[in-house]
């Protein structure tokens, strides 16, 4: 009996061993092909920062752009794939990165500045604030519609959030953004340090006409926004800097602000209209498409617009790679599937076409 136990046991070190040495063995395969790809990849995407900072410095000096764009698309891995490792070590709690949701943003405004947003008695009376604010601001109706439609997935509510559109077994945030454009919560922060005396005035604008109760309230909450105002003007105007201060519980309090009824659509527009602006200085000739305002909404204003303003002809032929981080690159399945900047704008189209025609949009809309 003892004997058959040993011996048991001596097939099972085997098996265990010769597992360890089968996974180290295709772990060194993958390494060694990965090593190769990654001197492909490396030069390409130091080629294609180097060609944006040609463009930076054209734009800056008034020159004119004409081939300075890496014409050729990104080098893709054709190796092995990575082995799973079949005893792995077991995973730290304090390595799991849990994404901060909407209860944790009203948790923070709470604790930190004793407020809680006015939330919204219906979606459609939150939309028809949106609406009043972006058609003020000179939005239209196009592209407010159309960036919603492709933003919240056509149907998606005030707080909707990146990961949690849809109700479904094991769905997680995979970001901070939230809303109709789905903003991050540092664009909460730098748009508050940016535009927050524009935010006051059409506050108090709308404060000096109300009584009562409800001018009471609206002026306790602008005290709020003026403290958050400060605190986002803490640090200086730097994405960077921003992005630190954002990730703080102050910072997701301030991102809380797009769940209130009066501030949300400020916010909420004002990231689009930012992307507007910014292309009229540049001299763009005609209004933007909402798949145009959607590039420089999903790729920065500079790189978006470096995108659009490109000849219809060297749209079809410059890779998406071009506006991208190699990182965000090769994170976005759809950046990098529609490779050239004619097929993602065109694919952008195509979205928006389908999403338009949900409740959520066809709802916004209606009350534009």
């Amino acid at each position: 009996m003892f004997a058959s136990l040993r011996v048991r046991a001596e097939i099972a070190t085997t098996a265990v061993t010769d597992a360890k040495s089968e996974y180290e063995k295709k772990l060194a395969e993958f390494n060694a092909a990965w090593q190769q790809y990654e001197g492909v990849a490396q030069p390409y995407w130091t080629s294609i920062e180097e060609k944006r900072a040609l463009r930076r410095a054209k734009r800056l000096n008034g020159e004119p752009i004409v081939d300075d764009y890496v014409l050729f698309q990104p080098p893709a891995y054709t190796g092995p794939a990575r082995p799973v490792n079949p005893f792995p070590e077991p995973e730290r709690p304090s390595e799991v990165v849990k994404v901060p949701t909407v209860p944790d943003f009203l948790k923070s405004a709470l604790e930190q500045f004793q407020f809680t947003p006015t939330r919204p008695k219906s979606e459609i009376e939150y939309k028809k604030a949106y609406a009043k604010v972006a058609a003020a601001a000179g939005l239209t109706r196009d592209q407010a519609v159309r960036v919603y439609a492709f933003e919240a997935g056509g149907n998606g509510k005030y707080d909707v959030q990146a990961g949690l559109e849809y109700e479904r077994a094991n769905a997680h945030a995979i970001s901070t953004a939230l809303g109709y454009n789905q903003l991050l919560n540092t664009n909460s922060v730098e748009l508050m340090a940016e535009q927050g005396d524009k935010f006051l005035a059409i506050l108090n604008t709308r404060a000096a006409k109300l009584k009562g109760g409800a001018k009471t309230a609206l002026e306790t909450k602008i005290a709020v926004v003026r403290r958050m105002i400060e605190f986002s003007r803490s640090v200086a105007d730097e994405w960077t800097l921003h992005e630190q201060i954002a990730n703080t519980p102050r910072g997701l309090a301030v991102h809380a602000m797009n769940l209130d009824l009066d501030v949300g659509p400020l916010l909420q527009t004002q990231k689009l209209l930012d992307s507007v602006i910014v292309a009229r200085k540049k001299g763009y000739p005609h209004a933007l498409t909402a798949a145009e305002l959607e590039m420089m909404n999903l790729t920065g204003d500079g790189s978006g617009f470096d995108m659009i303003s490109m000849p219809a002809a060297m749209r079809k032929q410059v890779p998406t790679s071009n506006f991208f981080q190699r990182k965000g690159y090769e994170a976005n399945s759809v950046a990098s599937r529609n490779n050239t900047a004619a097929k993602l704008i065109a694919a952008t189209d195509a979205k928006m076409d389908k999403e338009s025609k949900l409740p959520g949009a066809k709802d916004l809309a209606v009350v534009f």
